[in-house]
């Protein structure tokens, strides 16, 4: 074997893999092209993919590991592009007085809802939260997550807005995952600032030059909603983030059709997020734009909503969208993205490659990370799973469960499937 050429890791056998090597983000139509190879093998050395071929053409290689991926799907790892990684506390107490028929508002007055996640992260250490944080990235590593976005918000004042952010930032660097942090310190508005929202906005504000000198966040996004912050006080916002040289995100028409969409569009934000309640001007808008709609069918699912947002629409009109769980303690509590893929089947009536592209390539532009992850292409980052599944179309088909055999986080295993049967019957 000493004249072949040598590799840290080898994949042969692969049934299909797919490189979602396209560039994009991809947009319209094109989110339903897929290239698909068969019978193919990849090959990582020094945490980059190195080669891709054919099983046969593999022969040919050696590698200090192999893996033979025989009847199974090998893509990109997922990309999660909108979660709320960073708080203390949770509250499943609340599932039962919302099936009681419990106004969220008469929950808050309680001491429930966003305020008792406000209340716990203020109270949790640094090191508590930090704990809590790479736990959930555990679970999301073991389903194939390899990247994923992170935003404050769980504070309301400065200090903890800065401890969450400090997390997200250490968690990146003590995680396998990758960890893009986002400041979202206008979630909603303190109970001490609730006569005087642009106060609180200018307090928050302040903030930004000490979370651009310590990198402490990429982007900066606001709750644009009913009851929360209006568009004309989100433009105000995000402007003066823009002009301190932070990507813009939006929380946009989750509840009410404001315009946030539009707005997204207008500051040239990289993505509008939820997007439930999108006009059609605003849709336009959306197709028509470098704006991503990033896309959480899980929060619909779980708040029990009878519609969910319009992505069909959207990608018939030509936008792209991602795909993300929402990941947070009140409106969507999982961190399963093959979930989510599930439920954009059945809820949004995407099509697999459709829902393939939104977990991967666009989610990673999604979050700025369109040249580093997304992707399995010759000198890129090996971000790489391996899936107990036959082909593409398997995951959104098969849901509830965890489809992930083996996880490749920048070219190391960090993921393994035990097997519990008699290796008899294991595959």
């Amino acid at each position: 074997m000493s004249g072949l050429e040598h590799y840290d890791i080898l994949i042969t056998n692969i049934r299909e893999l797919l490189p979602m090597d396209q560039g994009g983000p991809v947009k319209g139509a094109a989110m339903n092209k897929l290239t698909i190879l068969q019978d193919a093998a990849l090959a990582i050395r020094d945490r980059r993919v190195a080669w891709i071929g054919t099983t046969k053409e593999a022969k040919t290689l050696s590698a200090a590991t192999t893996i033979d991926a025989t009847g199974k799907l090998v893509t990109p790892g997922l990309v999660d592009p909108h979660t709320h990684l960073v708080f203390g506390g949770s509250r499943e107490e609340e599932m039962a007085l919302k099936q009681q028929g419990v106004p969220y508002l008469e929950i808050l007055k309680q001491g429930g809802g966003i305020l008792a996640t406000v209340e716990a992260t203020r109270a949790a250490s640094y090191e508590e939260l930090l704990q809590k944080a790479c736990f959930h990235l555990d679970r999301m590593a073991m389903h194939g997550i390899t990247t994923v976005e992170a935003k404050s918000g769980y504070g309301l004042d400065k200090e903890t807005e800065l401890k969450q952010l400090r997390v997200a930032k250490q968690a990146n660097i003590e995680h396998p995952i990758d960890v893009v942090s986002t400041f979202l310190g206008a979630h909603a508005i303190p109970t001490n600032f609730k006569d005087d929202p642009d106060a609180f906005l200018q307090e928050m504000a302040s903030l930004f030059n000490l979370i651009r000198t310590e990198g402490l966040a990429e982007f900066i996004d606001i709750f644009t909603e009913t009851g929360v912050f209006t568009v004309d006080q989100s433009r105000r916002y995000l402007q003066l983030a823009k002009d301190h040289g932070f990507q813009l995100k939006l929380h946009a028409d989750e509840i009410d059709p404001l315009g946030g969409t539009e707005l997204a569009v207008e500051l040239g934000a990289i993505s509008g997020d939820h997007l439930a309640v999108a006009t059609d001007l605003g849709i336009e808008k959306l197709a028509n734009s470098d704006t991503i709609g990033v896309i959480l069918p899980g929060t619909s699912f779980y708040l029990g909503k009878d519609s969910f947002a319009p992505a069909r629409k959207m990608i018939d009109k030509g936008a792209a969208i991602a795909l993300s769980t929402d990941f947070n303690p009140g409106s969507c509590v999982t961190e399963n993205l093959q979930l989510i893929m599930a439920m954009a089947s059945l809820k949004l009536k995407l099509t697999p490659a459709e829902i393939w592209h939104a977990v991967t390539i666009n989610a990673a532009h999604a979050i700025g990370k369109g040249k580093e992850a997304g992707t399995i292409a010759i000198d890129r980052k090996a971000d790489v799973v391996i899936w107990d599944v036959p082909n593409y179309m398997y995951i959104p088909y098969h849901y509830g469960v965890n489809h992930a055999n083996t996880v490749i986080k920048n070219g190391e295993v960090i993921f393994e499937r035990q097997e519990i049967r008699c290796s008899k019957y294991a595959t």
